[in-house]
């Protein structure tokens, strides 16, 4: 190919679908010429310096393909004819090597392969008949790469300039679970405008970072570093047409470019990830990348993220990519998390400007901030939606109390009968001796009433502005009408005498019913509240089933694993919505596990500790028979708690689960998998319960379940629930 160095040429620039607009005006910045724009592509006409300085420093594209010849074509034989007219020996030796990359349609085209063969013998003819000589097909690494694309009763036949695909550096050893391609990355970072961010000083924080990409390309972005600067090998190394005393000037001015950056000011870039291993692999494309000391990283769970206090930062962007749901039901996690991001905003960031990318953009919504721009972008083959906030005080969305089901009705209004009048004296008593204390202790959630008169046999639980009533099993003397009665006074004096407006009153109701008729769903609301317990938030659903998620007797001991918790391996055994785990977690616990046979009460774990910022990557939720995981368990835990169901025969497993007669066994199997200073809490709410004085002969026990009913849950006759401390002899 005969050439001066100002002969211009005509290129092609490829990119993801929606990064045209962006990689056009990039490539103008680099000296293109003529820019047009196509679905996934850039044209452009220019020098080969300017093809040359676009492989070296655009941060979009995917390819910069040199095209050498364009036709018109209705056949296969059209096709061969047009590539075999080029001039080949301008490009390739004659003993060298060549590889085709072909797509395209046509009436006549069976499948892309032929489109292959058919190139592939055109260029072997040409060098057989002027050369007598034969060059090869290498798919890894040719002398040169050709790109063939047929479309609409046109070919064109282009040399790829590039070798690989431009979105490789060249620092990236590994990735996390799904990492985003760089020249995507870059993408995002200038949609948000980080390049201005940085200009005024402001950070780069990555709350969920995976292996960096962000900050290494943020970091390159900002401080004038060529993205291709790593990369060692080009579809250009071996083609005859390359000017290398051009590329090696271009390489030179790119290295200066560095130095240069490395000598200026650098801004705040930091990235946080629960996983060990992804920070373990950010770190080490972060060193590949050149940017040791200057980018850093740390494992945090999303709970810790709040802003940097080494240094004086006012403003800055938080941009990060959350996971997407790789489960069945993650996604239902995933809605916590982005409330817990949203939240972490309010908090420490106002004032700021953040970006979330994500291929959930409904979950959005989440955050509750309001979003001022949005952009559409593809994630290999996710569609995907980066979404931008201006994080300042009017954007935030006003909120609704938790689970608010649509406003606030007044207070029953109805005459109260005798019956209603001594049930709300009783509430209004109950919560005066409970207020000071519940003040006292920051509690929310609590049993405000449990029978305390006989013929009013219901449990009144409050949780935050919620109240759930369950009703008690009627004794057979009592007719189902004079029921149905004391129910109506109940119902009826609530209101009044706790200020909870009937729409936020769930009554429990247990019917005469045969078998299993009376626990089965009495809903499918799927309404969850959000409430609070100590520091940790939890979910619970009080229509849908007997029990709301939250067993409120238990908040004693929970709120002692949270205590003991710091540092310490912690596992949940018949964990249920995880309400214990995330109060580990949330105290420090270095890593936990929970065990439930329940599918539905392991994923209602999982959002649990979404919505306290947790992860899987330290806090494992488990779906197994409690049993057979002890039984198969080589891992020592720290902490154990062991709180079984009364009875259990649930259709997933053939064994039966009798707390009664099988705890001795269950005891025995945790405390092989309790370290040797560790700790076990058993406990059950079996009434009847009597704990087997092998157990004491074996181990020390300590009787803890006086300590463990708070006020609200101490009742005259047999405590609501046993609890024992139980840890190895010496």
């Amino acid at each position: 190919m005969s050439q001066s160095p100002q002969s211009t040429f005509e290129f092609k620039a490829t990119c993801p679908k929606s990064l045209e607009g962006i990689l056009a005006g990039e490539l103008t910045a680099l000296g293109a010429l003529e820019t047009r724009e196509s679905v996934g592509a850039v044209y452009f006409r220019g020098t080969l310096e300017c093809g040359y300085r676009c492989c070296l420093w655009s941060r979009l594209a995917n390819r910069i393909l040199l095209i050498l010849c364009e036709f018109q074509l209705e056949s296969a034989d059209e096709l061969y004819a047009g590539v075999r007219a080029v001039e080949w020996r301008e490009h390739l030796k004659g003993d060298g090597s060549f590889a085709i990359d072909f797509n395209g349609k046509a009436h006549w085209l069976n499948n892309t392969q032929f489109g292959v063969f058919r190139c592939k013998d055109a260029i072997v003819d040409y060098f057989r008949d002027t050369q007598n000589r034969r060059p090869d097909i290498e798919k890894n690494q040719p002398d040169i790469r050709l790109n063939v694309r047929v479309k609409k009763g046109s070919a064109q036949v282009a040399l790829d300039l590039s070798g690989e695909s431009l979105h490789r550096r060249g620092y990236r050893s590994k990735g996390g679970l799904a990492p985003l391609k760089e020249n995507l990355a870059a993408a995002i970072l200038l949609r948000a405008d980080w390049p201005g961010m940085a200009a005024r000083g402001g950070a780069l924080i990555d709350p969920m970072c995976g292996s960096g990409t962000l900050l290494i390309e943020g970091a390159w972005m900002v401080m004038d570093i060529a993205p291709g600067l790593l990369r060692r090998r080009w579809g250009f190394d071996r083609w005859l047409g390359h000017e290398a005393s051009l590329w090696e000037r271009l390489r030179e001015e790119a290295k200066e470019r560095r130095s240069a950056g490395f000598d200026r000011q650098w801004p705040e870039i930091r990235g946080y990830d629960a996983s060990a291993s992804a920070v373990a692999s950010a770190e080490e494309n972060i060193e590949r990348a050149g940017l040791r000391g200057r980018v850093r990283v740390l494992r945090k769970e999303l709970s810790e993220f709040v802003k940097p206090t080494h240094a004086e930062i006012s403003t800055g962007l938080i941009l990060t990519n959350p996971p997407y749901g790789e489960r069945l039901g993650d996604e239902s996690s995933l809605v916590h998390l982005y409330r817990y991001l949203g939240d972490a905003f309010s908090r420490d960031f106002i004032g700021w400007r953040a970006g979330v990318f994500t291929g959930n953009p409904h979950l959005g919504k989440a955050m509750q901030w309001h979003s001022h721009q949005h952009y559409k972008m593809l994630n290999g083959s996710i569609e995907s939606r980066l979404l931008l906030f201006d994080l300042s005080e009017g954007n935030r969305v006003q909120k609704r109390s938790s689970g608010d089901p649509g406003g606030d009705s007044p207070a029953s209004a109805l005459p109260l009968s005798a019956g209603a009048r001594m049930f709300a004296n009783r509430i209004v008593k109950n919560r005066k001796k409970l207020d000071k204390w519940l003040k006292k202790e920051g509690i929310s959630c609590y049993r405000l009433y449990d029978a305390d008169m006989p013929e009013y046999a219901v449990a009144v639980d409050r949780y935050e502005d919620w109240l759930m009533v369950s009703e008690y099993a009627a004794p057979a003397t009592i007719s189902d009408e004079k029921a149905e009665a004391r129910l109506r006074d109940i119902m009826t004096a609530l209101p009044g005498a706790t200020g909870v407006p009937d729409k936020r009153i769930v009554l429990k109701q247990r019917r005469r019913q045969r078998g299993k008729e009376q626990y089965q769903r009495q809903q499918r609301s799927n309404q969850m509240i959000t409430v609070r317990e100590g520091q940790a938030k939890l979910l619970v659903n009080l229509q849908d089933y007997l029990d709301s998620g939250l067993f409120i007797d238990h908040r004693r001991v929970r709120l002692e694993l949270a205590a003991r918790a710091k540092g310490a391996s912690f596992l949940n055994l018949f964990a249920y919505t995880g309400a214990a785990t995330v109060q580990a977690a949330i105290a420090g616990a270095k890593w936990t596990t929970s065990v439930d046979l329940s599918p539905r009460y392991m994923q209602w774990a999982r959002e649990n500790l979404s919505l306290n910022g947790m992860s899987e990557a330290r806090h494992h939720t488990i779906q197994a028979d409690c049993v057979e995981w002890l039984e198969a368990n080589d891992k020592g835990f720290d902490l154990i708690l062991l709180d079984p169901p009364t009875f259990s025969n649930s259709k997933r497993t053939d064994t039966v689960l009798d707390t009664q007669r099988d705890h001795v066994r269950l005891i025995d199997l945790a405390i092989k998998s309790l370290n040797p200073d560790g700790l076990l809490i058993f406990s059950t709410n079996r009434r009847d319960f009597k704990l087997a004085g092998e157990v004491a002969q074996r181990y020390h026990l300590e009787d803890r379940t006086e300590w463990s009913l708070d006020m609200d849950v101490k009742r005259h006759g047999k405590p609501i629930h046993y609890c024992w401390f139980i840890r190895r002899k010496n």
